[in-house]
């Protein structure tokens, strides 16, 4: 078994892989690309492609297949959403993060299968993607934090959660411009990271509506609790059996 926990892109990032034999080189792959997607896409990094293509630097002809795609999803959940969602707010840099971390984490995870891992679990900042289950997911309480709301089972695929805890009111519903504040958390079970982040993200923007939007989506399952502190889930929502622990 190979466990490895580093920080990157502003957040813890562990790694577990079960398989036996699997090289250390397999984990080295994911540390690696999840550096050089910091290096490439974050907007606090004056350097990086985000940031010179905000600037005007770069012109949407000459940005790497791998933007026009982050770019191409933010657009989607744009549109989706009615605006609630939106990476160009007015007055602020363009910041594509809640499309990058579940997209750069999926693409890490994908990194692992081609090397030949079976069994493993990938956990960037508490949203996870897994292969290889049943893995036992906790959701952290949206008001306690040496407490969880809900526990959850992955035999695989990918769970993200959204929430006030951790940054505060840092989720702006594009509509009005203001915080989105009609929720304290809500998590997301999809196939990939890339839609359960996105989507968690996008769903807690929208407010309270978000919750039947999310759960709408193909292969979507919703854990929410809203400001009044009521539980929300979709009936196919994972409740927890045996397994081991990977949050």
């Amino acid at each position: 078994m190979l466990h490895r926990v580093e920080h990157v892109m502003g957040f813890p990032v562990s790694l577990r892989i079960d398989d036996e034999d699997l090289p250390e080189s397999a984990a080295d792959a994911v540390f690696a690309w999840l550096r050089e997607v910091d290096a490439r896409f974050s907007p606090f990094k004056e350097d990086s492609e985000v940031s010179r293509y905000d600037r005007g630097e770069l012109s949407a002809d000459g940005l790497s297949a791998d933007l026009r795609e982050i770019l191409g999803l933010c657009e989607h959940y744009r549109v989706a959403t009615g605006g609630a969602f939106d990476v160009r707010l007015p007055g602020r840099r363009l910041d594509p993060c809640a499309v990058v971390k579940g997209w750069s984490v999926q693409r890490a995870a994908e990194l692992l299968t081609a090397a030949g891992a079976t069994r493993f679990v990938l956990n960037a900042g508490g949203d996870v993607v897994a292969a290889g289950g049943p893995w036992r997911v906790g959701v952290r309480h949206p008001e306690h934090a040496d407490k969880l709301c809900t526990v959850l089972s992955l035999d695989g695929g990918a769970v993200a959660t959204s929430a006030r805890y951790e940054r505060g009111d840092h989720i702006i519903d594009g509509r009005t411009g203001r915080a989105a504040t009609g929720l304290l958390s809500l998590t997301v079970v999809a196939p990939t990271l890339t839609e359960a982040d996105s989507v968690a993200t996008a769903a807690f923007a929208m407010g309270p509506d978000g919750v039947d939007w999310a759960a709408s989506l193909d292969g979507c399952e919703v854990f929410a609790v809203d400001a009044e502190r009521r539980v929300l889930r979709t009936p196919g929502f994972p409740a927890a059996g045996a397994g081991t622990a990977a949050a």
